[in-house]
């Protein structure tokens, strides 16, 4: 068993196909194929159900996922163990964050970092904080910004709490609210709205200031990511609640103050248990030390 066999499975399970993962690790398809075929021989046991249409993992290869992973990843830390030993940063650098961060500039931080260590890749992932609070935990993200409920708090983590935000509603131009003045959950809970999918953590702290007012609201549109939260609002579909300082100034948008709006914090993490020289380095950017 080789760690290039282990490295070649993870790609395919994450792309769901052999063309892309082939892409991916930067080598013709056949060879790919024929070393995890030859993986797979060596185990007794398919990896991979492949028809014409899809590719997935079988029970033998969700089993074989986590082991391998862990595999590559104490490869690559021992790599860059000895890097560091002799004073050069090098190996992968995994940072989550959510789209509506602004306690750090991000795209900064990074330009500082890789002008200090130019030999370690950097992998950006953009999703929701709880699912990102995990992958700190399981080691598959080195740090993550997230952005929380006050009613919740990160475990399991390193924890750092960059800053606190109150929530603003956001109208388009055209709607009677963009220039009523402050406005009270219970005249918000009159219209019509667009969040996050339910029970994300940026969904969670409207709907618990809501639910503790006694008051329901209609979110009628769900989505993914916090851009369409406000390209939604620009053609005045509905209204949305977001954290003040992330609304773009944007001539489409108007911010209302809401007198008993929820808050939320903005978190980073990073893993208590393990830390990379890449992580430990990046970390000492953002003012983490120790």
């Amino acid at each position: 068993m080789e760690l290039q066999q282990m490295r070649y499975v993870l790609a395919v399970a994450e792309t769901s196909s052999f063309t892309r993962a082939a892409e991916q690790c930067h080598v013709v398809q056949s060879a790919l194929s024929h070393q995890i075929a030859r993986l797979e021989r060596e185990l007794g046991a398919r990896l991979f159900e492949r028809t014409s249409r899809r590719v997935r993992l079988t029970p033998a290869g969700a089993a074989f996922l986590p082991a391998a992973r862990q595999c590559l990843d104490a490869a690559d830390r021992a790599a860059a163990e000895v890097a560091a030993a002799v004073g050069e940063v090098r190996g992968r650098l995994a940072v989550g964050l959510i789209p509506s961060v602004t306690a750090v500039d991000i795209p900064a931080a990074l330009r500082v970092f890789r002008g200090r260590h130019p030999q370690v890749r950097i992998d950006l992932r953009v999703g929701w904080s709880e699912v990102l609070a995990q992958q700190v935990r399981d080691g598959i993200l080195d740090v993550a910004f997230l952005g929380l409920p006050t009613s919740d708090h990160p475990a399991g983590v390193g924890v750092r709490e960059l800053l606190r935000d109150r929530l603003v509603a956001v109208v388009s131009p055209e709607h009677p609210l963009a220039g009523a003045g402050p406005v009270g959950l219970a005249r918000l809970a009159e219209e019509t709205f667009v969040d996050l999918p339910a029970g994300t953590a940026g969904r969670i702290q409207s709907d618990q200031a809501f639910a503790a007012a006694g008051l329901t609201r209609d979110v009628a549109f769900e989505v993914s990511t916090a851009d369409y939260v406000v390209r939604l609002v620009a053609e005045n579909l509905c209204v949305a609640m977001l954290p003040a300082a992330y609304v773009p100034e944007d001539a489409a948008l108007v911010t209302v103050e809401v007198i008993d709006g929820p808050a939320r914090i903005e978190y980073l993490v990073w893993s208590a248990t393990t830390r990379t020289p890449a992580a430990s380095a990046f970390l000492e950017i953002l003012g983490v030390s120790g």
